[in-house]
């Protein structure tokens, strides 16, 4: 990975001043958990034995470094290490780390403190203390754009963090940051839609607690009280405490919809700056909703550690062919689309070497102006299809890649 990264440098003038850093994990349909495949909190609430990742990416969407961790890690606690092996071995200067709220932890932020580096991390609201809660639905100091809805405030606070040191004791510091905090109607009305879906499902649920699970629960448990469940089969235990559906959940959380905040130690960077780099974190997420599905990084259908491994850094090289691939093409088309296409463009044989190609589409012409590779013509010989795989070769990988 380190030669890619050296590659990726020359070929693409690729820039880490921001990097963007996510965690997800993949099921292994397996009855006994190992060392490496352990039980843990499944992003798809499976209950097999997971393998938890986490991938750096730059800020074109570009892979940069991953690792593996046993199923049963906390997702706070991979970047430390994944951090410490990057600066390491990459030689990278200062960097911002962005993601989202699970990394928000006081010891990731004294981690980048400490060493020079920055953050910038999403803020839960629901869950934040009284006083922000207050700060941020109070009307004061919100910067409002006309006809749209749309606001936004920051400011800068100081935050106390509990950290460990270096004899294993617990302190207290505090640390300067910028919230930033804004207010978007459409994501306002898109929260209360998703959850009316849960609603509903909360409500059949106290309905007909018998239809349900611990499993199949999830997500409008939360708005059911007096739910318990037996503890080996995760079924919903009968109670003298009937299943009641709870309001004062709902209208507390509703207060908060639309609403997001940001917390970053680049105090010195615009609000809309701070938004900017933040929005940019989707692509991770689009990264492993890919490796997930067109990479087909699952279900692996291996046992020893040593080429689980393996599995996961050729879809490691996967990933970043498919996203070089995208750029080739000018950012245009998405790598499902992509993979589709060229897919089509196949041959079939007719007689004496002769086959016929009758697929085209605005990829495989891009394909052609971009990569030099010409997918048009319709009747090619044998040799000639050998020729234009040779070509691919040089074409799709830059030189001394």
């Amino acid at each position: 990975m380190l030669h890619l990264h050296h590659r990726m440098k020359e070929q693409y003038s690729r820039g880490t001043e921001c990097v963007y850093y996510d965690v997800t994990n993949y099921y292994f349909e397996i009855d006994e958990p190992d060392e490496l495949r352990k039980k843990g909190v499944s992003k798809e609430h499976r209950p097999n034995p997971i393998v938890q990742m986490g991938l750096f990416m730059d800020n074109t969407g570009m892979p940069i470094f991953y690792g593996l961790f046993p199923g049963n890690t906390n997702d706070c606690e991979t970047m430390i290490p994944l951090m410490l092996e990057i600066k390491k071995s990459y030689s990278i200067g200062r960097i911002i780390v962005v993601a989202d709220k699970v990394m928000n932890t006081s010891g990731n932020i004294a981690y980048c403190l400490n060493r020079g580096d920055g953050y910038l991390y999403s803020q839960t609201i629901r869950g934040g203390n009284k006083e922000f809660k207050n700060y941020v639905l109070s009307e004061e100091e919100y910067i409002k754009q006309k006809d749209k809805g749309y606001k936004m405030k920051s400011r800068l606070h100081l935050r106390e963090l509990k950290v460990k040191t270096i004899n294993g004791r617990n302190e207290k510091i505090q640390v300067k940051e910028k919230q930033v905090v804004y207010y978007s109607p459409k994501h306002d009305k898109k929260a209360k839609a998703e959850r009316e879906l849960v609603l509903a499902k909360a409500r059949d649920l106290v309905n007909d607690p018998a239809k349900y699970n611990k499993a199949t629960s999830y997500g409008a448990a939360k708005y059911v009280k007096n739910l318990q469940y037996d503890k080996k089969t995760g079924e919903i235990v009968t109670t003298k405490q009937k299943p009641i559906f709870d309001d004062e959940k709902v209208r507390e959380e509703e207060k908060f919809d639309g609403y997001y905040a940001i917390v970053t130690s680049e105090c010195g960077k615009t609000d809309d700056e701070i938004i900017e780099i933040y929005r940019g974190l989707w692509k991770i997420e689009e990264s492993f909703k890919l490796t997930k599905s067109d990479l087909e990084i699952r279900p692996v259908y291996l046992s020893r550690e040593d080429r689980i491994r393996a599995h996961f850094l050729i879809c490691f090289l996967s990933l970043l062919i498919a996203r070089i691939l995208e750029r080739r093409l000018g950012n245009k088309h998405i790598f499902s689309n992509i993979a589709c296409s060229l897919a089509h463009a196949s041959g079939t044989y007719i007689a004496e070497n002769w086959y016929v190609f009758d697929y085209a589409d605005e990829i495989t012409e891009a394909v052609k102006e971009n990569l030099g590779i010409d997918l048009s013509r319709k009747y090619l010989r044998l040799g000639d299809i050998r020729k234009i795989l040779a070509h691919t070769k040089k074409a799709s990988i830059p030189n001394n890649f």
